[in-house]
């Protein structure tokens, strides 16, 4: 290896040009074998329709998420999700965090919703100041959207600060929804989830999908956990039918008891943000803010050096990393990446070093 390569696996490097979708946040171990298998072995139920209450589906989640399955709701997606929560709340104005979730703007618009905003501090590492953000929430809201970790950042508001916020939510009549689409990515995440507030709180809602963490975005399967009886008897009445087909039905039901792929999954994810984190923390060129979910957010303290600059780097190997220009509180000094394997991340972080 050549003088300012570094070896964070302590194995070869990559000896051959990959493609390598650092920007997606998905999980490196790829498909799950337990999603492919009963896959394969549902096939033949492609001409049934999907049992309309999912029963085994939301068994499974209960107990993944120890919780009640009568505080579960299947859908194709977060964005389905997050419409059908915006739909029964109807609010006319809202409260976000900045950086975060582009798309909750982006419905909430569709809605004629009034949005104000709350803007972590850089440098504060944009961590969520409870004390500053709880005074925020008042009568004239009608909804909170968090991210946790957030989406953008990949900073995590602690439990304590999330119960406090959910009680201050129902002081004020505000219906609070908990994005925690990467939250499993989080060491220690059962600690960590708000999963047992939306079963303690009626005005909780907790999104969970299986697209990052289990790396099937092309099976489309999310699902909501709350406790609310007047949302819940919407749904019953509404009765959407058949959010999710037979195929995403069962290889729900496999992936949420595949207990090796979340193991495995945990300890590589685990191994490689410390491992990253350490191999780039004494570049004084960047600064880098500790991440908690399975993505790091940096920013380049080069004034000539553009987040354009570093991704066209990276692409020119195949590598290809998010440019946070376009993000609400960030700019053009701003870049993402996820964690994937050993030798890519070697090859990344040694690429990036090679310009900042």
């Amino acid at each position: 290896m050549g003088k300012n390569t570094l070896n964070l696996s302590g194995g070869n490097l990559i000896d051959k040009q990959e493609t390598v979708r650092f920007d997606l946040n998905m999980n490196p171990l790829g498909i799950p074998t337990s999603v492919t298998n009963a896959i394969s072995n549902n096939v033949s139920q492609l001409n049934l329709y999907p049992d309309t209450s999912y029963k085994r589906l939301k068994e499974s989640i209960s107990e993944y998420c120890n919780i009640s399955a009568d505080h579960i709701a299947i859908g194709s997606c977060s964005y389905e999700l997050l419409k059908l929560l915006i739909e029964f709340n109807s609010p006319k104005k809202a409260l976000l965090v900045t950086p975060g979730a582009q798309h909750y703007e982006a419905i909430l618009r569709l809605h004629g919703c009034e949005i104000s905003y709350y803007e972590t501090k850089e440098e504060d590492s944009f961590a969520l100041d409870t004390d500053a953000f709880i005074p925020l929430l008042n009568d004239d809201l009608d909804m909170v959207f968090l991210s946790n970790p957030n989406c953008i950042t990949s900073q995590m508001i602690d439990k304590a600060a999330v119960t406090s916020i959910a009680e201050a939510c129902k002081e004020h009549g505000i219906f609070l929804v908990i994005d925690e689409k990467y939250m499993e990515f989080v060491k220690d995440y059962k600690d960590a989830t708000a999963v047992s507030l939306a079963d303690e709180y009626e005005h909780v809602a907790v999104l969970r999908n299986t697209s990052k963490f289990f790396a099937v975005p092309g099976l489309r399967l999310a699902y909501v956990i709350f406790s609310n009886t007047v949302l819940q008897k919407t749904l019953d009445i509404a009765h959407f039918p058949y959010p999710v087909g037979r195929l995403a039905e069962a290889a729900g039901i496999e992936m949420l008891k595949d207990a090796s792929y979340i193991k495995n999954t945990n300890i590589m994810i685990n191994t490689e943000r410390n491992l990253v984190v350490s191999a780039l923390a004494s570049r004084k060129t960047i600064r880098l803010y500790k991440p908690a979910a399975n993505f790091i957010l940096i920013r380049l303290l080069k004034e000539d050096l553009t987040a354009q600059d570093v991704a066209e780097h990276c692409m020119k190997r195949e590598l290809y990393i998010r440019n946070c220009s376009d993000i609400t509180g960030l700019d053009n000094h701003y870049i993402r990446f996820c964690f994937m394997n050993p030798k890519q991340n070697d090859l990344l972080v040694n690429t990036i070093l090679e310009i900042v």
